[in-house]
């Protein structure tokens, strides 16, 4: 029945109608060979598990750099603490105190790690966006600087107190604070930079852009014609066009100004509008306009070098993440570094440096590039850093090096002076010859 109902819409089509659907049913894509959607489903499995290979890798660094320190640590202040215990009189029971505050340290571990950094994780992997919304902090760092580093940082003043009341020198921790703690930390940070970027291949201008921020500038977007503002001054007036005109550069604006009777009045970057300066802007409306008629978008690269020799101009911003990073904690790692000497560590002075020390690493919570890392840079680093130097180099001698404490000295001064100093009518050339 069904067959003849189909005959019967068949018949009542016209003869253009069945030879269309004719040529439809012919011309049909046929199905793909077995060999093409072998090689599609290869191809997508490939780069399914080279992401959950770059994923599982990234996890493991991390968990393993939340985990590693903490307990080494703390195995090593339980050492402190039986050694005590046993070389007290009457002798104590050492071993039940060292393992108590291993078992400690194991519950610790397993509790942050199930309670507090699995929910994280996913919830950051499930990308929440109360977490990862305005993309200005990072989640996984904070919680890293407040599960790990403190608690690290905490036992490594509580051993340094303990030595000192019981009047014995048994262990310094002379490269657990640099070669784990922060390094652990850089780690960290490393992985939080690149994680977002793809580890083959090489790197465009424009995947720079994409994966990681810079402060260069690679991609120029076209500007719309600009009309030119005529100045409300007396003078002869200038017959204007009806439509809008481009902005002309080079005499030609010198001689408008002149004959409106207008003086060029520079900007507040000192360059003179319309006019063009190596010392102005990088890039004015001028060179834009000029630049951009042709050409729609298109990417720029601030320096190409062509030869025999370019391999040695190689750069790629994956790579340059890492050095960023290991700059980023430098100063950090000498000031550590510092508390590991034998006079200043069995000393009072190991509170300040590992608490300064910590409110220096709070600065990984921030994004890299961002805008706020040059003030928190300026308030929780370099300022306290050169009060505690100065006051190390003035009790010990020279057991920090110079370099750093006229290093912290100069980016404070700088920062002022360039941020607010200049304000100032007394410092601002531009408005005293107005």
């Amino acid at each position: 029945m069904l067959v003849e109902a189909d005959n019967a819409v068949v018949r009542g089509l016209t003869r253009p109608q069945r030879d269309r659907g004719r040529l439809t049913a012919t011309t049909a894509a046929p199905p793909p060979s077995p060999s093409l959607r072998f090689l599609v489903v290869a191809t997508c499995h490939r780069m399914g598990s080279g992401s959950m290979v770059k994923f599982a890798l990234c996890e493991v660094l991390q968990f393993a750099g939340l985990c590693v320190p903490l307990f080494i640590v703390m195995q090593r202040f339980a050492v402190i603490v039986a050694k005590v215990k046993t070389s007290t009189q009457p002798p104590g029971d050492g071993s039940t105190a060292y393992w108590l505050i291993v078992a400690s340290s194991i519950a610790y571990i397993t509790s942050t790690a199930l309670l507090v950094w699995v929910p994280l994780k996913y919830m950051v992997f499930m990308k929440k966006k109360f977490l990862i919304g305005r993309k200005k902090w990072r989640p996984v760092t904070l919680v890293y600087v407040i599960l790990s580093t403190l608690p690290c940082f905490a036992f490594l003043i509580a051993s340094s107190e303990v030595q000192i009341n019981n009047n014995m020198k048994y262990d310094m921790f002379t490269e657990i604070p640099v070669s784990l703690v922060l390094f652990s930390l850089i780690c960290i940070d490393v992985v939080e930079r690149i994680r977002h970027c793809r580890l083959t291949g090489q790197a465009n201008n424009t995947g720079r852009d994409a994966d990681i921020p810079s402060n260069i500038l690679t991609h120029v977007e076209p500007l719309t014609p600009v009309t030119p503002i005529t100045p409300s001054v007396p003078g002869p007036a200038v017959p204007r066009q009806g439509g809008p005109t481009v902005m002309q550069t080079g005499t030609n604006h010198l001689n408008d100004r002149s004959q409106n009777g207008g003086a060029a009045r520079p900007e507040t970057n000192g360059t003179v509008p319309r006019i063009q300066s190596n010392g102005g802007r990088p890039f004015g409306m001028p060179e834009l306009n000029s630049r951009s008629a042709s050409t729609a978008t298109y990417s720029m690269s601030p320096y190409a070098y062509t030869g025999p020799l370019r391999f040695l101009c190689a750069s790629d911003a994956r790579a340059d993440e890492f050095v960023d990073s290991f700059v980023f904690w430098m100063d950090t790692v000498e000031m550590v570094r510092a508390a590991g000497h034998p006079l200043v560590y069995y000393s009072g002075w190991v509170f300040p440096i590992y608490i300064f020390s910590y409110l220096s690493c709070l600065r990984v919570v921030v994004m890299p590039h961002s805008p706020l890392l040059s003030s928190l840079g300026v308030a929780l680093q370099d300022l306290p850093f050169f009060f505690v130097r100065a006051g190390l180099i003035a009790l010990f001698g020279f057991v920090t090096p110079i370099l750093y404490l006229m290093k912290n000295l100069l980016v404070c001064l700088a920062f002022v002076y360039f941020n607010f100093m200049t304000k100032l009518r007394v410092f601002n050339t531009e408005r005293m010859f107005l």
